[in-house]
């Protein structure tokens, strides 16, 4: 059993510590305003971007789970968690080996091409850069530190598409914009698998690309939503040109190394979540 640190416990940290905690691991969950009560997660109160909170954190810790998002989309914002808040926590922690949570949008490709974790990242955005620097930093740290790529993240309090397909909105159609999903469930799983790879000696590889099964065009997910809720279907709308964000992303190396999807595809997950309401 190990100690594992989980800085940032919102739905996925949370659900993160709990199924860890199911595990015997003892688990600390670092967040600016926890829960008053909760018997199987020792919460810290803390603001990572505060030195002095930081460097009055005292706790064992044998693992690092990185999982906090900005409070905003402007750049200020990103540089709050991805610079200030993470350089001081990986001077804190920067002997143990670390699970970063990074994003997809880290790549700047966008003429719907399939990208994997040896392409290149290179993004256009401000936000998506600091990512990309934060990654980095972690990476060059510590070479036993994972880094883990996320694609869009859907599940229970996540349904933005599903609000969109019920207004009938109008979508590129061709050429076909890709989109890349993943479960919030399998976000928790893969980062669980992970662990049990590392404490079980598996030499882990510094960079995994985390979306399902099934990239595939806005058009196609949202046209499908509309039929499965019995909405109007979306309109067509002309093709635009350097669009953001246009990509497939690959699973392979994460499937390799034994991981299986609980939700391979869109369909899997957003019936679920359509029958539940």
């Amino acid at each position: 059993m190990a100690n594992i640190l989980i800085i940032g416990c919102g739905a996925i940290g949370t659900c993160l510590a709990h199924t860890l905690a199911g595990q015997g691991h003892s688990v600390t969950g670092l967040k600016r305003n926890p829960p008053s009560a909760e018997s199987r997660i020792n919460y810290v109160a803390a603001d990572i971007t505060s030195s002095i909170a930081v460097e009055n954190l005292a706790m064992a810790v044998d693992v690092v789970f990185f999982i906090v998002s900005a409070d905003g989309r402007t750049e200020q914002n990103y540089r709050d968690i991805y610079q200030l808040g993470l350089q001081a926590m990986l001077a804190k922690f920067a002997k143990q080996p670390w699970f970063f949570v990074s994003s997809t949008s880290v790549y700047g490709q966008s003429q719907g091409e399939w990208v994997d974790e040896d392409s290149t990242a290179q993004p256009d955005e401000v936000t998506s850069q600091l990512i990309r620097q934060a990654e980095l930093r972690v990476m060059d740290l510590n070479p036993h530190n994972v880094i883990v790529r996320f694609s869009g993240i859907y599940g229970p309090g996540r349904e933005h598409l599903l609000r969109m397909a019920r207004q009938a909105p109008s979508i590129q159609q061709t050429p076909p914009y890709f989109t890349n999903r993943i479960h919030q469930q399998d976000c928790v799983g893969v980062l669980e698998f992970l662990l049990q790879q590392r404490l079980a000696g598996v030499a882990l590889q510094q960079c995994y690309l985390a979306g399902d099964d099934d990239p595939a065009p806005l058009w196609d997910v949202v046209s499908w939503l509309a039929d499965e809720m019995h909405c109007a279907p979306p309109t067509a709308k002309p093709g635009g040109h350097g669009a953001v964000s246009n990509k497939r992303c690959a699973n392979r190396r994460l499937k390799a190394l034994g991981y299986q999807f609980r939700y391979s595809g869109y369909k899997d997950g957003y019936r679920e979540l359509i029958a539940d309401e």
